[in-house]
């Protein structure tokens, strides 16, 4: 199988098939089927898109309630640090984080349940970020996790002087003022 578990459950790293020669290169990024076989159903109904440069940490975002999302993360150009951050009340993984680095070289993606807070820095000079939702963005049911908490020390690969992160990232609460996702 092409999926790879990672230590928090329902976590999965997605190694999909690459066929090249010297024309270049093709792969399957989704297959519902293949997703179904490894216990994955999520039904896709959104795909966002976003460019951006050296620094930028984008995150940690996730959806509350009936308006959570399970997302499909992967790199079209350019390499990140993916972080998931397990938010499920009741998880024994619950506070947790995971992080991967993606590429357009690696061709790695990340599945990731519903109950995960979600971000990426951009370690290349630029980077394309593609991911697939299995529910529709809800502005009224956001909610995040400031990138930089002292508890969670997650390591985004960049020094604190490269990061470039909007004001209502830096902004948000820290994680001892979190409550776990419903």
């Amino acid at each position: 199988m092409p999926f790879l578990e990672t230590p928090i459950a329902g976590l999965f790293v997605f190694e999909p098939q690459v066929w090249e020669d010297e024309r270049g290169y093709f792969y399957e990024a989704f297959n519902a089927k293949t997703f179904a076989a490894a216990g994955i159903e999520a039904q896709f109904v959104q795909d966002n898109q976003a460019r951006s440069s050296y620094g930028v940490i984008r995150g940690l975002h996730y959806q509350v309630g009936a308006h959570a999302q399970a997302k499909l993360v992967r790199v079209l150009e350019g390499e990140v640090m993916d972080i998931a951050l397990d938010i499920r009340g009741g998880s024994p993984t619950f506070g947790q984080w995971f992080g991967i680095r993606l590429s357009a070289a690696n061709r790695k993606q990340l599945f990731i349940p519903r109950g995960f807070a979600h971000g990426y820095a951009v370690l290349s000079p630029y980077a394309e970020f593609f991911y697939k939702c299995d529910n529709y963005y809800s502005r009224g049911h956001e909610g995040g996790i400031c990138f930089d908490d002292p508890i969670l020390r997650i390591d985004w690969g960049l020094a604190e002087e490269e990061v470039v992160c909007s004001e209502k990232d830096r902004s948000l609460p820290l994680w001892g003022a979190h409550r776990p996702a419903e």
